[in-house]
């Protein structure tokens, strides 16, 4: 079906399969995704870059889960508690539905096992999940209804009938050193953001490759301009779970206090000073009943200062801030309608693959807006890919397909450097004074050099014929395209409005309360998003 097995120098014979639905990744969107469909009584396919149950930013930690009952005080308290700090940017029938969704779904996790813990009066307390035990669940559940997963098999591009529809999509086995392919109704894309290789905790297999493989088939972004999310972590660490830092005291070298890191802007105050020198923490702000509570809570937080012989409550301790990306962001592939297809016919998209825009607005949504989001979406994106894949009957199975993947993937120029590419991306995008603090000169600046560097893609990397390689070149690929549309984006936007921050716009703008499309490849264009409310009539586009 794919061309990847004449592209590839791989060991073992091409594994070639047939689906109703094919998800693309195994976290929380990609399972939720495949039980919907297969409830459906769709055959499904899930495809994990990794191993689904332990692949991901979900499987290491725990998380908060948007999920408030059904009580219309509470729930409209919900609604309003971060819409100024998202820009007003959320739609209140979406932020509906995912609070309905979420609210049902996790009384399914109760009712396969989750351990949730109770309050004194013996009700479950369902604000929180740790995803160790939510994975596992998850995969068990998964497994049970028939779906077949692929593991440790990352999907490089998607395939195409000839009228354009998506129809399937190829990969490599890194384990069997095998190409696979799978010939499917529809494709659901829940493959997370994009992190950028930054070693923030269960975020490296996270590197955009389903934004670059939907807008190979003409999906569009959203919100990319909400893409810069930094998360506090102890240097020597890869641990970016920051709640804990709300009892935190910051200080200089010297030991003075750092005014306002404490506060709502504080990350902003920690990355201004980490531009010029070091910061240290101490958790010295919870008390001994609090300190037993985050022990529990988040174990792993604690295993980094336990190797290394840290008492955080007591001790001093250097931190960093990792750059997450699109991973805490909020934007992502844009959602047409309440199934969640996207702008490319038979394509579906959920999770942090595709934007949360329509319940974060321009804020980060965190762990808990995330999680709802991944659950939610997952269920509808899973349910509306077996509808419409039942739909085709037969007609799914039988047509000709061809693999859309070009970038990293079907070279037209000189070779690159795998390695080279990604810290040149990297010297783009993960610098406070570049991403988070923004400038018209800077981006610009920064779009010279991704441009130039998408061009560079487009040739033969140096180890395309190894899977392990066309993987690498693929990812490359796709974190060039994502800080494409983040820039281009950020260009457009000139204000500041959620977590985009421009320097020499500070104010929040009323002309600009609505959300910015983006797209494209050789040429990045974005646009005003005509479904938000205080969007101009004009539809053209902004070329990057």
């Amino acid at each position: 079906m794919s061309e990847i097995s004449s592209n590839l120098k791989l060991g073992a014979e091409p594994l070639d399969l047939t689906a109703d639905v094919l998800v693309i990744g195994g976290g929380p969107a990609g399972t939720w995704a495949a039980w919907s469909a297969a409830s459906k009584g769709a055959r499904v396919v899930l495809a994990d870059k990794g191993y689904c149950g332990s692949s991901g930013a979900t499987a290491p930690s725990g998380v908060g889960v948007w999920y408030v009952e059904p009580n219309p005080e509470e729930r409209a308290k919900a609604k309003s508690s971060r819409e100024a700090l998202g820009g007003f940017l959320a739609d209140h029938g979406w932020m509906d539905r995912v609070l309905d969704q979420t609210y049902e779904n996790v009384a399914h996790l109760a009712q396969w096992g989750y351990p949730f813990p109770t309050n004194e009066r013996g009700e479950q307390v369902r604000r929180g999940l740790q995803g160790p035990e939510y994975m596992k669940i998850m995969r068990k559940i998964v497994k049970q209804a028939g779906v077949r997963i692929l593991d440790h098999s990352p999907a490089l591009e998607l395939l195409l009938d000839f009228d354009g529809t998506v129809a399937g999509a190829a990969g490599v086995q890194r384990q069997d050193d095998r190409p696979w392919s799978v010939k499917a109704g529809a494709v659901v894309i829940a493959t997370g953001g994009c992190a950028f290789l930054s070693k923030a905790l269960g975020t490296n297999v996270l590197t955009g490759d389903g934004g670059l493989m939907a807008a190979e088939v003409g999906g569009e972004m959203s919100g990319m301009e909400f893409s810069n999310a930094y998360s506090l972590a102890p240097a020597f660490s890869s641990v970016t779970k920051s709640a804990y830092y709300n009892w935190a005291s910051f200080t200089y070298e010297d030991g003075r206090i750092i005014e306002g890191a404490g506060s709502q802007r504080g990350r902003s105050v920690i990355a201004r000073t980490l531009l010029t020198q070091p910061v240290f923490c101490r958790l010295d702000k919870a008390d001994e009943e609090t300190q037993v509570w985050m022990r529990k809570g988040q174990a792993n937080f604690f295993l980094p200062f336990d190797r290394a012989g840290i008492n955080p409550f007591t001790d001093r301790f250097p931190v960093t801030m990792r750059l997450e990306g699109t991973v805490r962001g909020t934007g992502g592939i844009r959602i047409a309608d309440t199934t969640c297809a996207t702008t490319a016919p038979g394509l579906y998209a959920a999770g942090d693959a595709a934007t949360r825009e329509l319940i974060c607005g321009g804020l980060t949504g965190g762990g808990s807006h995330n999680a709802a989001w991944a659950i939610s979406s997952g269920y509808w994106a899973g349910g509306g890919a077996a509808d419409y894949a039942l739909a085709l009957g037969d007609k799914a199975h039988s047509r000709r397909l061809r693999g859309a993947g070009r970038a990293g993937l079907r070279p037209s120029g000189a070779g690159f450097e795998t390695a080279e590419v990604v810290r040149a991306v990297q010297s783009e995008v993960s610098p406070y004074d570049k991403n988070l603090f923004r400038t018209e000169q800077g981006l610009s600046d920064s779009l010279t050099q991704l441009n130039g560097l998408w061009r560079a893609v487009q040739g033969r990397p140096d180890s395309a014929t190894t899977a392990e390689g066309a993987l690498q070149a693929r990812q490359a690929a796709a974190m060039v395209a994502t800080a494409r549309w983040m820039y281009a984006s950020a260009r457009v936007r000139t204000e500041t409005r959620g977590m985009h921050k421009r320097i020499d716009h500070p104010g929040q703008s009323p002309e600009l309360q609505y959300r910015l499309l983006s797209g494209g490849l050789d040429t990045v264009w974005v646009k005003p998003d005509p479904t938000s409310v205080a969007a101009p009539s004009s539809k053209e586009t902004v070329a990057s």
